[in-house]
């Protein structure tokens, strides 16, 4: 019709807000000319609300014009209500013009108005504008107390201020576990749905008599109250506080099953799809919609803004109904609260800032407790909601390196989930889709947070496949922000003068744990003090092989953390030992030092106990160990790129030099980056005369891997090889 065109017609004005205010002030004086007529009103309501959805400005304007025109239009409860209802005025500085104007009840045709205004909002309507009006019900309270007022104004604050109170609901939760058993068996075959208790997820409990219509009414009114999209925090703080006199919120029991009660009503509601109603909530069961009303979801998370206890109670929620609902199960729902809680509870100026910490890690615990290996349907969201800007970056920048090991958890959390997939090459779409969006978290953390990455490598290493490259890799490029790294093709480059090179990283990860599992610990400690010939040596190598089923199900014969932490321990051992004497800089003795003698032979032993004893896949997993520790100049990356220098020129078998030149190769020709340790190392091995890398046969086995090599060589920095054949 008409009115449909207006918004189109003032869109194509060049000044489009003044021809707006124009045509509304037009409209709002007509308003009034035939007040009587209901028709008359409801069209020009209309066309004021086309107006303000091209103008805003007209809601500001509409609001002075009431409160500035004259006591026969401002007290016209009739089109007083209409604007209200069509959200054509800013309750909130309406709500203090007519307290204001009440004078404590001096101005008695303000003070009329204002309590039928009050009563039709109340009683005869919907009632979710009245708490936008604190200032107003204040203000007829002060009245109602007086002595003489009217009992009738005193019930109208009453409901006004708690709407929903119900003494006997609340003293249903005092009630002893006996009697609440009996009330749910009586309502058990109408209320099946809140009473199942499940096996596999903590239960919920039961709900007394009448409890679950109340939360609905409430749930409803809640609903009615936030689709006005004018509703400010003062009428939400205000409805929160209504909840805490009523009770609703004061202890654990009555607080959990009316926050679950909330939460199912919610997701209910949404899956349904019928949030585009301006009726009250459907209970009906939901149905598999592809276009879901959030509207719902986000009305409950706004309520639930300032109740933490709520995570713990959604964790329970989510799991149940993931395993109840198996491969029918929504996320999205769920999702969009998650996302709701985070940005009001985690914005900067939350009213929560005061306990910031505190609340960034219950976000961190909650979503610990519903990882993906518990609850797989919801790993999408999961790690969407995990590396939030609002949840992340805080908990690493929040008090550090405090909020870090949470962080840490859940990076580990999602890496063991992936795991079987990763190891068995079983990529679906799903988990491709996953794996890509993990990659891009490791580069924003590679970018933004390189320390944390820098500090938890072992952990990630332990969790992370060895065919898992680039992703390792990732982690293994971070350097601290604060180093400039020297460029690895550098002629020349004097390795072993480098400042940092004598420097230790800092290590948060516990490097030890899976040695002192094993009770390997005091055998490690004691054989690197005295090199003593006892069993140690003869028997680590059958301690490094997991039980037959623990093989099976992790799809290799070896320990792999076991492995790592062997190796990386035993090594800074032996650096903090060297380190304790007053002989050159432990660098330059592994530059000038011919041999490992110098390494307090014990290490030597283990490490060439485990290159040629070791079987191809044991081998494998060792070196991959040592090259796990190549990272940015530090001791341990120059302890173990001698290390593995010396492995390589030191052995006796061709196998080991090509299994040593795999391990470096395969993280090289993957996707950068590339950390810089690994670089240096490779380049050495290519460069060195003394490894007569080019002469060795497996360089030349096929066309195709020499001109692999010769590529790496170019991009490493190598000189052009030689045809060595006719050396």
């Amino acid at each position: 019709g008409a009115i449909a065109q207006i918004p189109e017609i003032l869109l194509k004005c060049v000044s489009r807000d003044e021809a707006a205010l124009a045509v509304a002030q037009k409209a709002f004086k007509s308003l009034y000319e035939n007040a009587s007529s209901s028709l008359h009103v409801s069209a020009h309501l209309a066309i004021l609300a086309a107006i303000r959805d091209v103008c805003k400005l007209v809601v500001k304007e509409l609001t002075s014009w009431v409160i500035y025109s004259d006591e026969e239009r401002k007290f016209n409860t009739h089109i007083i209500l209409g604007l209200i209802h069509k959200e054509l005025v800013n309750l909130a500085e309406y709500n203090m013009h007519m307290a204001k104007l009440i004078d404590g009840g001096r101005n008695k045709a303000a003070t009329e108005f204002s309590i039928s205004l009050l009563h039709t909002l109340v009683v005869q309507e919907s009632r979710s504008s009245v708490l936008e009006l604190p200032n107003l019900i204040d203000a007829l309270a002060k009245l109602a107390i007086r002595p003489g007022s009217p009992e009738s104004l005193q019930r109208l604050i009453d409901i006004a201020r708690n709407p929903t109170a119900s003494a006997t609901v609340l003293s249903g939760f005092a009630a002893g576990k006996e009697e609440k058993a009996k009330q749910s068996r009586e309502k058990g075959s109408e209320h099946p749905t809140v009473c199942r208790e499940d096996n596999n997820a903590e239960s919920v409990g039961v709900d007394p008599a009448g409890f679950r219509d109340q939360v609905f009414a409430l749930f409803a009114e809640w609903y009615q109250i936030s689709e006005l999209h004018g509703t400010n925090d003062t009428a939400c703080t205000r409805f929160i506080s209504q909840l805490q006199q009523s009770g609703y919120l004061s202890g654990d029991d009555i607080s959990d099953h009316f926050f679950r009660l909330l939460m199912e009503l919610s997701v209910t509601h949404c899956i349904s799809g019928e949030g585009t109603s301006s009726r009250p909530l459907s209970l009906q069961s939901p149905q598999t919609s592809p276009n879901l009303s959030f509207l719902a979801i986000d009305m409950y998370s706004k309520l639930a803004v300032l109740i933490l206890k709520l995570l713990s109670v959604a964790v329970k929620v989510i799991v149940r109904d993931a395993e109840e609902k198996a491969a029918a199960f929504n996320s999205r729902p769920y999702f969009r609260l998650f996302i709701n809680w985070i940005f009001d509870l985690l914005a900067p100026d939350s009213i929560l800032d005061g306990a910031h910490f505190q609340v960034l890690v219950a976000f961190a615990n909650a979503f610990h407790s519903l990882q993906p290996l518990r609850v797989p349907a919801f790993s999408f969201a999961w790690l969407e909601l995990v590396s939030h800007r609002n949840l992340m970056p805080k908990l690493l920048t929040a008090n550090p390196p405090k909020g870090w090991p949470h962080i840490q958890r859940l990076l580990m959390d999602m890496f063991r989930f992936m795991e079987p997939y990763l190891r068995n090459a079983e990529l679906g779409e799903p988990i491709h889709f996953l794996y890509k969006g993990i990659l891009r978290v490791l580069l924003v953390l590679l970018h933004d947070f390189p320390e944390f990455l820098c500090h938890y490598h072992f952990s990630f290493c332990d969790v992370i496949p060895s065919s898992c490259i680039q992703m390792r890799n990732v982690i293994l490029s971070a350097f601290p922000r604060n180093m400039r790294l020297p460029d690895p093709s550098t002629p020349n480059l004097k390795i072993d003068l480098l400042p940092e090179i004598n420097q230790s990283p800092r290590i948060f990860s516990e490097v030890d744990a899976a040695l002192k599992v094993k009770q390997m610990k005091s055998d490690v400690d004691e054989y690197l003090k005295t090199r003593h010939q006892g069993p140690f040596m003869s028997e680590l190598k059958q301690k490094l092989y997991l039980a037959q089923t623990e093989a099976t199900q992790a799809g290799t014969l070896y320990n792999v953390p076991l492995m790592n932490s062997l190796v990386l321990y035993v090594g800074m051992q032996t650096i903090q030992q060297l380190q304790t004497k007053t002989l050159p800089p432990l660098a330059q003795q592994m530059t000038h030092n011919g041999s490992l003698e110098y390494m307090m032979g014990p290490a030597k032993d283990i490490f060439q106990m485990l290159i040629v004893d070791l079987d191809t896949e044991g081998r494998y997993l060792f070196l991959n160990a040592i090259v796990n520790q190549l990272r940015y100049p530090n001791n341990h990356t120059h302890f173990f790129s001698f290390v593995l220098l010396y492995l390589f020129v030191e052995a006796n078998q061709e196998i080991i030099q090509e299994q040593i030149t795999r391990v470096l190769l395969e993280r090289l020709i993957v996707n950068r980056p590339h950390p810089w340790g690994l670089l240096i190392t490779f380049t050495e091995l290519i460069k060195n005369p003394k490894y007569s890398f080019w002469s060795r046969s497996f360089i030349r086995c096929a066309p195709e891997i020499e001109k692999l090599f010769e590529s790496v060589s170019r991009s490493c920095g190598g000189p052009k090889p030689l045809d060595e054949s006719i050396l």
